[in-house]
């Protein structure tokens, strides 16, 4: 009797189905796998590699950092790289978000926020009932149970629903599927202000915090509201005493033409979780990030203990790596690179509605996204078992491109798009040949599903 094994190697693959191109080396926004195939990195990853593969700088930051130490617990001790990497956070955040709790990653990060939150209450006046966190359907914030219960993607949720907490939600701002049938300014905001109601139906007493991407990720790619939406959202927090938490993960660092996606719309959150393009991909980093007022209560009025930890939170390689990437960023404005060249490929990528496989293009700076339907006047999406998002990743791989597909952004179930986020170091020359790409590949598969 044998016992059968999984084929290729002991990897467990997140989908076995997948042929996965084997990758041997990164330069700039570039990859190359194995048979010298050159791809496009369109999407960084996950959004993750802001100022693109093969950077020296880096290789030669990480490698005299670990000449000198590369871990430490950040419960015992503290190192200049640490201390280092926190303020060149807080000089790139905005208002009084001055104060970065260093974690491995995003989900951590949305973790860390909703912990503050609630202890946040508990030490300023021990109210012990303000726990709830509504967060906005169609959203993203992280894999663990914590983050997954504040995400609004139902086919991510499903199977693990038993574990979730089940936290409010309110309809996400998403304009091109606008689920009040309305159209911006007719509409009155009334997605921004379902938050005052849903806070009333549960009781302020009862909700410490309102989480939001300010441009949506995975969910809905590169899909944001008018100016004025999360200055309502602002207000409203204000007024009923709850916390106001920005997701950053995606966005932050850069990728949407400002620093901080949130820097679009002229407020300051309490709290933000960051990660991805702070260390860039060559480590994993991720911070939430105080106010003066949530800090100074745990830290300095109350307990001066924040009840959590990582055993990698702030490990001074990772910090060491995250400074130099900060450095880059400002040093090389690319952050106004991801501006200017964001707007150039959003311009171009407006030609792809020719195709009637194209429902909506969209973006801020280079967070963009494609939505996909069967038909571009009633926006009506495919059946998921056409499986177009996978038909499109294909044909965009065929080209020598690499993007981030997705699905359920109509119901959880249906809806069809990628997220195209390159390095924010890629160059006129380079987004141009992105386009191109792009367009050929789209243009395969309309032809195939319409003729």
């Amino acid at each position: 009797m044998s016992l059968n094994k999984a084929p290729q190697n002991n990897v467990f693959y997140r989908n076995q189905n997948w042929h996965y191109p084997k990758i041997v080396r990164g330069e700039g926004i570039y990859l190359y796998d194995d048979n010298g195939k050159q791809y496009i990195d369109g999407c960084s990853g996950s959004a993750v590699a802001n100022i693109g593969h093969g950077n020296e700088e880096i290789a030669e930051a990480a490698a005299e950092q670990i000449k000198k130490v590369a871990f430490t617990h950040l419960s015992r001790f503290t190192a200049e790289p640490i201390e280092e990497c926190a303020r060149k956070v807080a000089e790139m955040t905005p208002g009084d978000l001055n104060h970065v709790y260093f974690v491995s990653g995003g989900s951590e990060a949305t973790e860390t926020c909703i912990k503050l939150a609630r202890q946040y209450y508990k030490e300023r006046d021990g109210k012990t009932s303000k726990w709830k966190v509504i967060s906005r359907w169609t959203s993203y914030h992280g894999a663990t149970v914590g983050a997954l219960s504040l995400s609004g993607t139902i086919g991510r949720r499903k199977i693990y629903d038993p574990y979730l907490c089940d936290f409010p939600k309110i309809h996400q701002a998403y304009c091109y599927r606008c689920p009040y049938k309305s159209k911006y300014p007719e509409c009155g905001l009334a997605c921004a202000y379902e938050l005052e109601k849903e806070i009333l139906k549960w009781g302020a007493e009862n909700i410490a915090a309102f989480i939001a991407e300010p441009v949506i990720g995975s969910a809905a790619p590169a899909a944001h509201p008018s100016k004025e939406y999360f200055k309502v959202i602002r207000e409203i927090c204000t007024r009923y005493d709850v916390l106001f938490i920005i997701d950053e993960v995606m966005m932050g660092f850069g990728r949407t033409g400002r620093n901080f996606g949130v820097d679009h719309y002229d407020v300051v959150p309490d709290l933000m979780a960051c990660a991805k393009g702070m260390s860039s991909g060559y480590t994993p980093l991720g911070a939430a990030v105080a106010n003066d007022e949530v800090f100074n209560t745990i830290m300095v009025k109350g307990s001066g203990q924040f009840v959590h930890g990582h055993t990698y939170g702030g490990n001074p390689l990772s910090c060491a790596i995250g400074s130099k990437v900060l450095d880059i960023i400002v040093r090389d404005n690319l952050v106004e690179n991801a501006a200017t060249q964001g707007e150039y490929i959003l311009h171009r990528m407006k030609d792809l509605y020719k195709y009637p496989i194209v429902g909506d293009v969209r973006g801020k700076g280079l967070m963009l996204g494609v939505e996909f339907v069967k038909d571009q006047e009633s926006k009506e999406p495919f059946d998921p078992s056409e499986k177009v998002n996978s038909k499109v990743t294909v044909s965009c791989l065929d080209e020598g491109l690499v993007p981030y597909p997705g699905s359920g952004s109509v119901d959880g179930i249906r809806g069809d798009h990628i997220l195209l986020a390159p390095p924010i170091t890629i160059t006129r020359e380079e987004a141009d040949l992105f386009c191109d790409k792009l367009d050929k590949a789209i243009a395969k598969v309309s032809e195939q599903i319409f003729g």
